[in-house]
């Protein structure tokens, strides 16, 4: 089920299908006989008990308000149903017969309660209460998770005070029980079964690391939370390796960002440079505008220095929400820009200069290249898109059969856009982020390109159509999918065979490009 009417990232409606999405892709795991069957139980059982929380402590007490009566009797009787079903999925194993009977109960309930809250429930919920007010409610919505009990309270109160001290109450013996039984180490994991055993290690150990959601944190709070580098770390560390890989150097430069500022310019040189001046890598973090920076991306810029002997320039861009759109993009223009006017004081060559980045990174280097466009200024010789956000909606098979991916699943994609484009709801519309509505003659503008993209990543469907886009429009382009892997699978080269292969074909992909540029 989908909703059937628009709304922005940050909506009560909108995060409310997204969680939806989520557990229903987990359900049919749970169905096809894949995956971790425990985990999954206990990760929807996590989900759906903050959901539930946030439900009814949020927005039951507005739909009584409302005169939504008929609404409001059904949904709580349909969540305490949950509830129940919940707790005796926690006390008893995969395989018993009670657990059985009530995990196919479980997913019938919660598949009608969906069913009515999308189609009828939630749109007259906006319509009586007003699209401006979602947003609001989406905020209190995210508060509430963060204060929600991790496993259900059947007969707590529904809404209000009381519901809120129970649960503050219950909150530390749930989180006590929950890491003494392990399953706290398994909530951040990905228990589909589709990853192949090296990138399974990986997110198992993201998810050992014992990570908070990052989707239901405020900013602050998600920056200090593990992150995927972290997680690659932990499996070096496991198997022996030494890191980081090295290279010839590492310097940070000061410069100016877009607003009058500085941002820093973290610059790579290889460890055997050629003759004369080298080629020049722009690299784009990403971290969806508000998570991550150059530190967590400094695998994937060492990898590609050595693997093409060019210097590889990482700018360290301005994040949302303190600073939204465009300032991230302006940035990341004003970095290349730099770094062209200045090449040679690092012993690179202007005229040989590529682009690339992952995730909104892959974002912002087109983005870069048709600024340079507009403006007649020299292209990049090439670029590369590893699994890139190309469009603010919720695009293609993907959204619905990698909602539940690690570690980027669709709640945290709205959660990024809700803070990314706070106050800037027209930054859907810009042709700086979305891409997949360029018109063929803005698409032929583009460098010869490489796209990557995953298996377990929402953002895989809208990666592959930029790529088809691209060539339908006469572009040399070059699609790679990879099976069996996960969004930031990229700069894990060290544990991960097909980060390997992938940083390998990026680096032939630029390489052949920057030999004949200039």
């Amino acid at each position: 089920m989908a909703l059937s009417y628009p709304t922005q990232p940050g909506d009560i409606d909108h995060l409310i299908a997204d969680d939806h999405a989520i557990v229903e892709r987990q359900f049919q795991h749970l169905e096809a006989g894949r995956g971790d069957r425990r985990t999954l139980v206990d990760q929807i059982s996590f989900e759906l008990s903050l959901h539930a929380f946030a439900e009814e402590t949020v927005m039951y007490p507005i739909w009584r308000e409302l005169g939504m009566d008929e609404f409001d009797d059904d949904a709580r009787e349909e969540h305490g149903d949950i509830k129940e079903l919940l707790v005796t999925l926690g006390k008893t194993e995969p395989g018993e017969a009670e657990f059985e009977a009530a995990l196919s109960e479980l997913i019938s309930v919660t598949r009608h309660h969906v069913e009515d809250e999308e189609q009828e429930e939630l749109p007259a919920f906006r319509a009586k209460v007003g699209a401006d007010r979602m947003g609001e409610l989406g905020q209190k919505f995210l508060a509430a998770k963060r204060q929600a009990p991790p496993a259900p309270h059947p007969h707590a109160p529904d809404e209000g005070r009381i519901e809120k001290l129970v649960g503050a109450a219950a909150k530390p013996v749930d989180a006590a029980k929950a890491a003494v039984s392990g399953k706290k180490k398994r909530l951040a994991t990905d228990a589909s079964g589709l990853l192949d055993p090296q990138a399974q290690a990986i997110v198992d150990a993201h998810s050992s690391l014992g990570p908070q959601p990052f989707e239901i944190l405020e900013p602050g709070q998600a920056r200090k939370q593990p992150g995927p580098d972290d997680a690659v770390k932990k499996v070096m560390e496991e198997k022996g390796l030494e890191g980081p890989e090295p290279v010839g150097s590492v310097t940070d430069l000061k410069i100016p960002d877009a607003a009058g500022g500085e941002q820093t310019l973290r610059v790579y040189t290889p460890a055997e440079p050629g003759e004369g001046p080298l080629p020049i890598i722009m690299w784009i973090h990403g971290g969806g505008w508000v998570l991550f920076d150059i530190d967590t991306y400094d695998a994937s810029c060492r990898g590609l220095t050595n693997k093409t002997g060019a210097i590889v320039v990482s700018p360290d861009y301005r994040r949302a929400p303190e600073a939204v759109f465009p300032a991230s993009h302006d940035d990341v223009l004003a970095a290349w820009r730099w770094t062209a006017a200045n090449a040679a004081q690092m012993g690179g060559d202007p005229s040989r200069m590529a682009i690339g980045g992952e995730s909104v990174g892959g974002n912002m280097a087109p983005a870069t290249c048709l600024q340079l466009a507009e403006a007649g200024e020299p292209l990049p010789a090439a670029q590369v898109c590893v699994y890139p956000l190309t469009t603010p909606e919720q695009f293609g098979e993907s959204m619905e059969d990698a909602a539940d991916g690690r570690p980027l699943n669709r709640a945290l994609l709205s959660w990024m856009a809700m803070h990314a484009f706070e106050g800037v709801p027209e930054a859907a519309q810009d042709p700086r982020i979305d891409l997949l509505n360029w018109p063929r003659e803005t698409l032929a503008l583009m460098p010869p390109t490489l796209v990557i993209t995953d298996e377990r990543d929402v953002l895989r469907s809208q990666g592959q159509q930029f790529a088809a886009n691209l060539e339908a429009a006469g572009v040399p382009t070059t699609l790679s999918h990879y099976e069996g892997v996960m969004h930031e699978f990229f700069g894990a080269s060290a544990v991960l065979d097909k980060a390997e292969a992938a940083q390998q074909e990026a680096a032939a992909h630029l390489t052949a490009a920057l030999r004949t540029a200039g």
